[in-house]
């Protein structure tokens, strides 16, 4: 289940101070610095090559940073070794997913749950349901998960998140290739999520149905400072491409 912020420790979820990013050499993020708070939605904003999915993977530790400093839950991303308390839903699957069932893709989840090589228990199976019912896909569990549409796939990876009973979600452009309606629905989800306490970071070109969704923005630009994203409150982010 989300963390109830009233129980949550003091201080940022995620903190990014001063981070630059080299890829080959060349800078793709430059002098970035944010926060993004416990229970807090927040949107990252940009166009194609801006970097904003070069950022999402350094703060997972996926790609080094050169200079500055990252923490998740208070602790260097370097050091961080709890990342069962993170649900990544990235921009494209693996192609072994493909031929599982959406019930075998959201048991993923667990795995971080459990020792190596154990079976799954009673509650890691009721955890997989629940969390297929919370995004509207108990019914296609037996369905391969290549059968899906894009926007169903979407909600099969959220459930796979869910089921690991993380804290903090990123998202990597979850709107892409979906239709309005199943965008509308994406958005009601995340929106929901929030609510109950989950902590959220959303890859997005614009923010579409989910500026309700959203407490924060931050817009990556390439070459220079973000401009106001607004409504929700916003801070700059500066890539290089």
């Amino acid at each position: 289940m989300p963390l109830n912020p009233a129980s949550a420790p003091a201080g940022p979820l995620v903190s990014a101070a001063g981070v630059s990013v080299l890829l080959g050499g060349v800078p793709v993020l430059r002098d970035l610095s944010f926060t993004i708070d416990r229970g807090e939605t927040v949107a990252l904003m940009g166009g194609n090559g801006s970097g904003k999915t070069t950022l999402v993977r350094t703060l997972l530790n996926l790609i080094p940073h050169q200079h500055g400093r990252i923490e998740l839950f208070g602790t260097p991303v370097g050091d961080f070794r709890e990342w069962w308390r993170v649900g990544y839903v990235p921009q494209r699957t693996a192609p072994t997913l493909r031929q599982a069932t959406v019930g075998e893709v959201t048991a993923t989840g667990r795995l971080g749950r459990r020792r190596p090589l154990t079976p799954a228990s009673r509650q890691d199976r009721a955890t997989v349901t629940g969390a297929l019912q919370r995004v509207g896909m108990a019914d296609r569990a037996r369905s391969l998960f290549a059968e899906l549409s894009g926007g169903q796939q979407q909600r099969v990876l959220i459930a796979r998140a869910l089921a690991s009973e993380a804290e903090f979600l990123v998202l990597d452009e979850p709107l892409a290739g979906v239709d309005l309606a199943t965008q509308q629905t994406l958005a009601d989800l995340l929106r929901d999520l929030r609510d109950e306490g989950l902590t959220s970071l959303i890859v997005l070109h614009e923010l579409g149905p989910l500026g309700t969704a959203a407490d924060q923005g931050h817009r990556v630009a390439r070459r220079a400072e973000s401009s106001p994203t607004g409504p929700p409150s916003t801070s700059t982010a500066t890539a290089t491409r």
